[in-house]
């Protein structure tokens, strides 16, 4: 694991922030920034709103709320599925090793 933490610069709306950010989530991070931008701009281009402040909060109840319904609004649970692919990960693992010791 790296603990480096260092300062990028991103832009979101067309507004340059700097930014703190381990060095092994940078990639992580620039996706987020993507996606929020992403976000926004459509808000702002639909024309209602105009602030970025209010751009900013639509973005954050749009994106909150999704992340909502995925966690607990459609019957999906995240971490559940993670488990159950995992368990079929290491019974595949299971049975390649079998078939190994065949050969």
């Amino acid at each position: 694991m790296n603990d480096t933490t260092k300062t990028i610069d991103i832009k979101i709306l067309d507004r340059e922030l700097r930014v703190a950010c381990p060095e092994d989530e940078r990639d992580e991070l620039l996706d987020s920034v993507a996606y929020l931008d992403k976000r926004m701009r459509e808000i702002r281009d639909a024309g209602k709103i105009v602030s970025v402040e209010r751009i900013a909060l639509m973005a954050a109840l749009n994106i909150t709320h999704e992340l909502l319904s995925v966690k607990v609004g459609r019957g999906f649970d995240l971490a559940d599925f993670k488990r159950r692919m995992d368990s079929m990960q290491a019974a595949i693992d299971g049975a390649l090793a079998e078939q190994d010791t065949l050969f």
